[in-house]
């Protein structure tokens, strides 16, 4: 089987181009190949497959040829990845598998339209955008209070004012399970200046990373509500690795950054067996 790495602000993905959904993605092989010593390595794994293959299971695409099949590093299955669905137009435009520069890919959150740019960056639409209301983590023994904030799968993003630095992200945070039944993601959020902020993010099923792009959202929507925001804002988030730029709109968002194919490859028959 053929493979793609990419990245997006270096929250990084194993590629699986299986169109006719004949060779399936199980969580165990999700695992390995994200296993970063005795795999490819990465956040997560994107898997093509044309919608049409899916059956009835592909019906609510919006017309969309590509399903992203996505699983995050520990195989578990997400609903939506803003970073990955931009590594995945970028690598579906750079095989020429779409037509156009602006298409609609089918996730287990719904359709979703992404533009490709000029320079190099990809626009997605995020869907809607729900903040929910208060809520809480324990992070390594400290209590953090925040905004339960839903991106199409589940944010916690807690407003800081202390350096990002001083928190532990190594191990997963504690979450209540009445307001996260499914886990959620955690986002440490700290304002650094009109319509901008930092983050630093655990992601479920993958622990710390150096970027989530429906993390960059909830971040955005999180400091928005806060600052008594309005629709239509744009706001520039910085990560560990890199900037995004994320577009509130009503009930919506767009995520804008960069989408890079790193290298190309096939898998050892005798390790894929």
């Amino acid at each position: 089987m053929r493979f793609a790495k990419g990245h997006g602000t270096e929250n990084d993905f194993v590629i699986l181009l299986d169109p006719d959904g004949s060779e399936g993605l199980t969580a165990g092989l999700a695992a390995r190949l994200c296993d970063r010593r005795a795999g490819i390595g990465g956040d997560g794994v994107l898997r093509a497959v044309r919608t049409s293959a899916l059956g009835a299971a592909g019906a609510d695409g919006d017309g969309a040829e590509w399903f992203m099949d996505y699983r995050n590093a520990d195989g578990s299955l997400a609903e939506m990845c803003g970073n990955g669905i931009r590594v995945f137009a970028r690598y579906l435009a750079r095989h020429g598998l779409v037509e156009r520069q602006e298409f609609t890919v089918a996730t287990r959150s719904g359709p979703r339209r992404v533009r490709l740019g000029d320079g190099g960056d990809v626009t997605a639409d995020m869907g809607g955008v729900a903040v929910l209301g208060p809520g809480s983590a324990v992070i390594a023994g400290q209590p953090c209070l925040g905004l339960r904030v839903s991106v199409g799968n589940p944010h916690l993003a807690c407003l800081v004012e202390d350096p990002l630095a001083a928190f532990d992200l190594s191990r997963p945070p504690g979450l209540d399970p009445g307001q996260f039944p499914e886990g959620g993601n955690v986002e440490l959020v700290r304002v650094t200046g009109p319509r901008s902020v930092a983050m630093r993010v655990h992601e479920r099923g993958s622990g710390e990373t150096r970027s989530c792009g429906t993390g960059a959202v909830a971040a955005a929507a999180a400091a928005a509500a806060t600052a008594n925001g309005h629709g239509g804002n744009t706001w520039q988030v910085t990560v560990p690795g890199g900037r995004l730029a994320v577009t509130l709109e009503a009930g919506g968002a767009r995520l804008t950054g960069p989408a890079v194919i790193v290298a190309e490859g096939e898998l050892d028959p005798s390790w894929f067996a």
